[in-house]
C-alpha cells in the first residue's frame, strides 16, 4: 500500500515518533525501547485520521472481510473504531482492560451478540498484550474474532508468537521497518543506527 510509506512520514512529521538511545522509553508491558511511537496524538490531525481509516478498509477490502462490529481497545483504538465504523455504518463496542469496578461490571460497553464477526481495533501493537486480552473478551461473549487491525506494529517477535499463541491474526497499516526506513530518508538515522535498532528488535 501506498500509505504504508506515506503514513510513517505522517508520524514523524507531527512529531509523533520520539527517538532516545540513551535514556529508553518504557512501553506499557514493560518493555524498554529506544524508540515510541505515540498515536494519539493522530487525533488532531483530520487529513491523517481519514488516511488512516481509508487504510483500514483497503485491508478490510483486500482481505474480503465482512465484519458485522468494529470493537475499540481501550482507550487508544476507540476513536479509531468510532470512526471506522461510522464510515463502514456498523456497530461499534469498546472493550476494557479489565471489567468495570463499579456499576454492571461491564468489559464491553456496547453491543456485541454470539456469533457476530468482529474487527478489534487497536492504535499499535508491542508485545500485542492488550489488543489480545480484547480478543479473548469478545470470544468470551461468543463473538467470531476476524483479526485485530492496528496503524502501526513494532514487529516484535514475541508479538508474533503471543498472537500464535492465543490464536488471533492481525494486520496493520504501517509498521517498524518502514518507519526505520523513513528515519534513513530524512537523515534522523544512520544506516549503522537503523541496523542496531532492527538488532534490538528482533532480541524481544
Amino acid at each position: 500500500m501506498v500509505i504504508e510509506k506515506e503514513l510513517v512520514h505522517d508520524l514523524l512529521e507531527i512529531q509523533a515518533v520520539q527517538i532516545n538511545a540513551d535514556n529508553y522509553f518504557t512501553w506499557t508491558s514493560g518493555v524498554k525501547s529506544p524508540i515510541y511511537c505515540d498515536n494519539r496524538l493522530i487525533m488532531s490531525y483530520p487529513q491523517i485520521r481519514k488516511k488512516i481509516i481509508n487504510g483500514f478498509i483497503e485491508i478490510i477490502n483486500e482481505k474480503k472481510w465482512q465484519p458485522e462490529v468494529i470493537a475499540g481497545c481501550a482507550t487508544a483504538g476507540i476513536p479509531h473504531a468510532a470512526w471506522l465504523s461510522g464510515a463502514l455504518d456498523l456497530p461499534m463496542v469498546y472493550v476494557r482492560s479489565k471489567p468495570k469496578g463499579h456499576g454492571k461490571g461491564n468489559q464491553i460497553e456496547g453491543k456485541v451478540l454470539p456469533g457476530q464477526r468482529v474487527l478489534v481495533i487497536e492504535d499499535l501493537i508491542s508485545t500485542g498484550g492488550s489488543s489480545i486480552e480484547a480478543a479473548k473478551a469478545l470470544s468470551a461473549e461468543g463473538a467470531e474474532v476476524i483479526s485485530i487491525m492496528a496503524i502501526f506494529s513494532y514487529g516484535l517477535p514475541k508479538a508474533k508468537k503471543n498472537f500464535e499463541l492465543a490464536g488471533y491474526i492481525y494486520d496493520t497499516i504501517t509498521n517498524f521497518d518502514r518507519l526505520l526506513d523513513a528515519l534513513v530518508e530524512t537523515s534522523q538515522l544512520t544506516i549503522d543506527e537503523k541496523n542496531g535498532m532492527i538488532e534490538w528488535r528482533n532480541t524481544l
